[in-house]
């Protein structure tokens, strides 16, 4: 394999425009061409040669792939990309289901390949500083983790409903911040703009380390909004991922000496810190991370074993939406426990 690694992007859609605007730019990496089967109307190659299938692709000769197509063709094109000795980054959710999932993850293992999952929120400067802050223990034991995830309807999205394309998202950093997977799920969902698959869904659960995770997604909002609230011992974290921005409310420690309203609550309102991080795209970050990965520099991708869990969850979300019971989540047959 050359210093330089040869890239090609399969999709030119929303989320494959800005892989092939990264892949420009990023170190290391030369954007040699792109497929889509309609081609390149807005013109996101920008100079790289277009074509208009995975087998023109592979014939212009690529070390590392992105596949940003539509959901149901992911395992075919990830298969294909295996057989022909390609790393390969797939936009989320890695599959339709985490049978498929699981058909991907055994065929790059067996190529020893390097597979990710474009969970892009794990990049995020906000959930990043979480995660390095719940490791270090400044929050104290973790009680709760709620995410909300609402906004309208995206026209980019006709193959899966919101527990697919957004819920994944909630999933993944869920079980990623807390290093725990899901033990169980209660999920209530609906369909009220016409479309074939569910546009809302409410999430509540249980982690193995027993967290309580609640989950709010839909694309029946007029504003958007991405947030993580940590709840726990020490106070409460929330991270705004529209923003990159990360608050702590601590637990005070000065007692009322109003006898009411020291009855009535329960912790103390403390002091709330707005933390300065550095805020770099997520999207970099990811392909960063892939190209090192690739090349044997570090390994703290999203592999395809962790999105073939997180779909598996996504799975039980639905079916526990379908059929109004608490669904338990099976790691054993999902690959093991959160990355």
């Amino acid at each position: 394999m050359s210093a330089v690694l040869r890239a090609g992007v399969i999709g030119l859609g929303m989320m494959g425009r800005h892989h092939a605007r990264v892949l420009h730019a990023l170190d290391g990496v030369e954007l040699v061409a792109v497929a889509d089967e309609v081609g390149d109307r807005l013109g996101a190659a920008q100079g790289a040669p277009v074509v208009g299938s995975v087998d023109e692709l592979l014939r212009v000769g690529i070390d590392v792939a992105v596949v940003a197509t539509p959901t149901a063709t992911h395992e075919e094109v990830g298969l294909r990309l295996a057989s022909a000795g390609v790393h390969t980054l797939i936009e989320k959710p890695v599959a339709v289901d985490a049978a498929a999932a699981a058909r991907l993850v055994a065929a790059f293992d067996r190529a020893g390949l390097v597979g990710a999952v474009g969970h892009i929120e794990r990049y995020n400067a906000a959930l990043q500083a979480l995660r390095q802050r719940l490791d270090a223990g400044e929050l104290g034991d973790v009680f709760q983790i709620a995410t909300r995830r609402q906004g309208p309807f995206p026209d980019r999205i006709a193959d899966v409903g919101v527990v697919k394309d957004l819920a994944t998202h909630d999933i993944d950093v869920t079980t990623w911040i807390a290093r725990s997977p899901y033990a169980s799920i209660s999920a209530h969902a609906t369909t009220k703009s016409g479309r074939l698959h569910e546009d809302l869904v409410a999430v509540s659960g249980r982690l193995e380390d027993g967290t309580v995770t609640s989950h709010l997604v839909n694309w029946l909002s007029p504003f958007k909004e991405r947030v993580v609230v940590v709840t726990g011992a020490r106070g409460a974290y929330v991270a705004d991922t529209l923003t990159a921005d990360l608050t702590f409310h601590e637990n005070g420690t000065e007692r009322t000496s109003w006898d009411q309203l020291a009855a009535f609550r329960g912790v103390a309102e403390g002091g709330s810190t707005r933390f300065a991080i550095p805020k770099r795209e997520p999207l970099v970050l990811e392909h960063e991370a892939f190209r090192d990965a690739v090349l044997g520099r570090r390994q703290d991708v999203v592999t395809l074993a962790d999105g073939m869990r997180t779909v598996a969850v996504a799975d039980r979300v639905i079916t526990s939406a379908r059929t109004g019971t608490v669904s338990i989540v099976d790691h054993a047959a999902a690959g093991g426990g959160a990355g």
